[in-house]
């Protein structure tokens, strides 16, 4: 943080000299006036926080003022500064958002709810509260970044002082600031609170993996110093021969980053090529391609680590050049080259040159970039089911790494390091994602499964027809494709659920001779009142997942008394015929494996909602028990899609076997999804196959292709 010079004694009206310190450095900035709004501040805060301790003994009070000091180093305005002094008043004392509005306005009571945590409201879990405050904090931010800026100054004060908490609260505290809160202040540009989150967490959280790292990290600069002094000296000397003003900073990477690089790329210590570096400062922007040709005269570098963030800057706004060079002796050294400017904003991101900035006036690249990124996340929460899956796509979305796109037009787009075709496509825009089939990359036809790399250009092709399916979940990373895939089968789920719901209803209301249109509005209205429901789709889809008895709704809507043989076929014979298509509502049971032309039932499970299972499945006799949850069902016509099926091939142990059998499969037209042994011995070995199927003529149709092969005994369907 900057230097400032000494503060001031304690004044002769009981200020205390961390107060006068305050003071002292918000004099240098703001006008007396702002500077007496907040000394009102601190004597509001210090009444309301009267007879507070923080565990290490001190006056509580001398917590919200350490972080207004934080801010103050950035020279933040006065409304941020104040909000930060009275940040836990809302939670910890009397104080309430209205006195807070009438004293010191609007805005300051906007900053101090959006950073106070829900400590007071009801959650499931100690998890979902945090998750829920995080979200909270980070839709107000959405609104005014002065509020992250006040949780990021707040977090690091904590942090500082952490060793007065228990060993546990430590360990929490410091994996959640490694996890988001130095992400974010990376993520918005302030790699100084980056790297002292991540050295004051990576501490508390591994402090011998910490002590040995840094002291391996000393012993290196030490051995290199003087290596690094002659390399600074001969890059200063020919600067000034081409006429270049500079500022040299030898720098040491962070032993977090380093435990990271480690970790990551199974690295030892001595593979850990930038562990030294030299910052090289220049006048402008020409200037720094003018340095990086003096550097690379001077000594050669290492191929494949230039980066140029100039031309295409990170998605926070940073922008630098970086090239790691072979110095004397083979040492390599990286080195970045950027402007003073580039220089405060890599330091300080969306705080650097800090004005409040309304619509009308312009910010610089890393508060409009941060504020992008949160617009972004405003759309993508409101997706979002619950807070704990919001804060999970959050920390993806937060992937230090990155890789940067091309679209077709020459636009850049910068995504999540291992992302794939179809994140770019949802990157574009969601409908292109949702309609994608296949991609170009360079020009070659690629499916939407491949990974990128940073500077492909990437056209995205697509089908009217085409949709999100399932599986998309298993290889995108990015958040927005996530979320965006996850509502769209939700959508579908429903829709599924409640057009089996109504049939379900339906044959219930059957069997007692009613049906839907007989029950009077008043008395459907009644019954979804009295059950917390808002419509009639939320009933047909609560008894679609199992989450409500098809038979328990039919007679309470016609109000039927006495026993139902609930597990007998409708009085017409009619069975609830499916599809296999039914998403989310209906699944397959894993011990029976049942596929169409199979005799089948359901089982109604809660949250699942119908279980499929063959007739001869050894769980039916259990679930006989259960009547109630017992539903008739059988296969539509015609039924498309494939499905899972269990095989068992008892074949001679001998090479080649394997293969035979798998071409066969191939030959019919069907998938192997699994294959493991059973039972082996010196003659025949028995293999269990997970293979895919249309139907039973389908798996008829493998079965014969196996015997022709001439290599199986025996073939059957296992159950159980």
């Amino acid at each position: 943080m900057a230097a400032v010079s000494p503060p001031p004694a304690a004044g002769p009206d009981g200020i205390p000299a961390y107060a006068l310190a305050l003071e002292h450095k918000l004099t240098a900035y703001l006008p007396p006036a702002s500077v007496a709004r907040v000394r009102e501040a601190f004597r509001l805060g210090e009444a309301a926080h009267a007879g507070q301790t923080r565990r290490s003994g001190e006056p509580y009070i001398t917590h919200p003022v350490a972080v207004a000091g934080i801010l103050a180093d950035l020279r933040l305005d006065a409304e941020a500064v104040i909000a930060a002094i009275l940040h836990d008043t809302i939670e910890d004392t009397q104080v309430n958002r209205a006195d807070l509005e009438q004293r010191f306005g609007g805005e300051v009571a906007y900053l101090v709810e959006g950073v106070t945590k829900l400590d007071k409201v009801q959650f499931r879990s100690v998890q979902e509260a945090n998750a829920e405050s995080f979200r909270k904090m980070l839709l107000a931010m959405a609104r005014d970044l002065r509020v992250i800026l006040i949780k990021l100054a707040d977090r690091l004060h904590n942090m500082r002082t952490l060793d007065a908490m228990a060993r546990a609260s430590r360990e929490r505290i410091a994996r959640e600031t490694l996890d988001i809160y130095a992400p974010i202040a990376q993520r918005l540009g302030m790699n100084a609170f980056k790297a002292e989150l991540q050295d004051l967490g990576f501490s508390a959280l591994y402090p011998l993996r910490h002590r040995v790292l840094s002291q391996r990290i000393r012993q290196t600069y030490g051995s290199r110093r003087e290596t690094v002094a002659r390399i600074e000296a001969a890059i200063a000397a020919k600067l000034g021969q081409m006429g270049i003003g500079a500022r040299l900073v030898s720098r040491v990477k962070s032993p977090w980053s380093i435990y990271t690089k480690m970790r990551a790329e199974h690295k030892n210590f001595a593979q850990v090529l930038d562990v030294v570096g030299v910052r090289v400062v220049v006048p402008d922007t020409m200037q720094c391609y003018l340095a990086l040709g003096a550097v690379h005269a001077l000594y050669k570098p290492v191929d494949a680590r230039f980066k140029d963030f100039i031309a295409i800057p990170k998605a926070n706004g940073y922008q630098s050049l970086h090239t790691t060079l072979f110095g004397p002796n083979g040492t390599p050294i990286e080195v970045q080259i950027r402007t003073e400017d580039m220089d405060l904003l890599a330091e300080r991101g969306v705080a650097a040159h800090w004005a409040y900035k309304t619509d009308a006036a312009p910010a610089n690249s890393a508060q409009a970039r941060a504020r992008e990124w949160l617009s972004n996340l405003l759309a993508q929460q409101s997706g979002t089911a619950n807070s704990l899956e919001f804060v999970e796509n959050l920390k993806v979305d937060l992937f230090p790494d990155e890789v940067y796109l091309f679209t077709p037009k020459g636009d850049i787009l910068a995504l999540p390091r291992n992302a794939t075709a179809l994140d770019f496509a949802y990157a574009v825009h969601t409908s292109i994602g949702d309609h994608a089939v296949a991609a170009r990359v360079d020009k070659r036809l690629v499916p939407l499964r491949t990974r990128l790399g940073s500077g492909q250009t990437v056209e995205v092709i697509t089908a009217p027809s085409a949709v999100p399916s399932p599986n998309w979940l298993e290889f995108v990373v990015s958040a927005k494709a996530r979320i965006a895939i996850r509502q769209y089968l939700k959508r579908l789920q429903h829709e599924d659920a409640i057009e089996l719901g109504h049939r379900m209803l339906d044959k219930a209301l059957d069997e007692i001779d009613s049906s839907l249109d007989a029950i009077p509005p008043h008395v459907l209205d009644a019954y979804l009142a009295d059950n917390r429901l808002r419509r009639l789709e939320d009933l047909l889809a609560e008894i679609a997942l199992g989450n409500r008895m098809p038979q328990q709704a039919a007679q309470a809507l016609t109000r039927e008394q006495g026993e139902l043989d609930l597990g007998r076929k409708s009085r017409r014979g009619e069975k609830i015929l499916i599809t296999g298509a039914e998403r989310g509502v209906v699944t397959f049971g894993a011990c029976c494996h049942p596929i169409p032309g199979d005799e089948i039932m359901g089982f109604l499970s809660a949250g699942k909602g119908v279980v499929v299972h063959r007739m001869d499945c050894p769980n039916v006799p259990e679930f006989r028990r259960n009547p109630d949850r017992w539903v008739a069902i059988d296969w539509d016509r015609p039924v498309q899609g494939h499905f899972r099926c269990a095989l068992k091939i008892v074949v001679d142990n001998k090479p080649g076997v394997l293969a035979t059998v798998a071409a066969a499969i191939a030959e019919a037209g069907s998938n192997i999804e699994n294959i493991e042994y059973q039972e082996r011995d010196i003659h025949a070995a028995a293999l269990l196959f997970t293979l895919e199927v249309r139907d039973r003529t389908h798996l008829a149709e493998v079965m014969r292709r196996v015997r022709r092969s001439g290599v199986a005994h025996a073939l059957s369907r296992p159950l159980g």
